[in-house]
């Protein structure tokens, strides 16, 4: 079986995801880890603002990513991109192919907790309800607009390879939420979480599904950035 990552948004998140996919595969050789298609196309246009406003269009580019990795054997696709999921309904009807759901694989692992639950993400995920719908349960609390800017900020220094700049706006936006457990809804901040505790990181859960998914076994350990 063949994986596929539909990445690109970012680069530096998609190059994580992959990073992830090695490191929770149980393995002692080469011949062990998962065969991998990667199609990485950062031209792909703003997933946020195609949310936000519709400014932007970018399912014709997600769809041929799709698309490629369908032709090239992938089994299962999975997108390190949280905003991204908004298209994820359409992408399985037009490609015709699985895809691995990291919102739902995230809902499903917090699935019955009730009480506080920080979400951490862009614009566009927050405002399409992407996990509030999915565990409706939980109460959760969103960043004010001081602590939104801090995590556009943090994204952004990802994004530009500034990840000390990104360390400091992120830790501004988890202070901002202030909850025992944050769920890190964007792929760009797991890369400058650092240690900090109780935060929730999604790509660890995909990585397993994907793992399982293609006849692996994750190792052992919690979605913990």
């Amino acid at each position: 079986m063949i994986a596929g990552i539909l990445g690109g948004m970012g680069p530096a998140a998609t190059a994580e995801f992959y990073a992830k996919l090695i490191a929770r595969t149980v393995a002692e050789r080469d011949q062990d880890h998962l065969r991998v298609a990667i199609w990485a196309d950062p031209t792909v246009p703003d997933r946020v603002a195609a949310v936000l406003d519709g400014s932007t269009d970018p399912y014709p580019a997600l769809l041929a990513g799709a698309e490629k990795l369908r032709d090239l054997g992938a089994s299962v696709i999975a997108i390190p991109c949280h905003t991204a999921h908004f298209f994820l309904p359409r992408l399985v009807a037009d490609s015709g192919v699985r895809f691995a759901d990291m919102i739902a694989e995230t809902a499903e692992f917090l699935a019955g907790r009730t009480g506080p639950v920080g979400l951490l993400g862009t614009r566009g995920t927050i405002a399409a309800r992407l996990y509030q719908r999915r565990v409706p349960e939980a109460e959760w609390a969103v960043p004010s607009e001081t602590g939104q800017r801090e995590t556009d900020a943090a994204v952004a220094a990802v994004k530009r390879g500034d990840l000390t700049a990104g360390a400091a706006h992120f830790e501004r936006a988890l202070a901002d939420v202030d909850a025992p457990l944050s769920v890190l809804a964007c792929t760009e901040l797991p890369l400058v979480a650092g240690k900090a505790s109780g935060v929730l990181d999604p790509t660890d859960l995909l990585a397993d599904a994907v793992i399982r998914d293609c006849g692996g076994k994750p190792v052992d350990g919690g979605p913990f950035a």
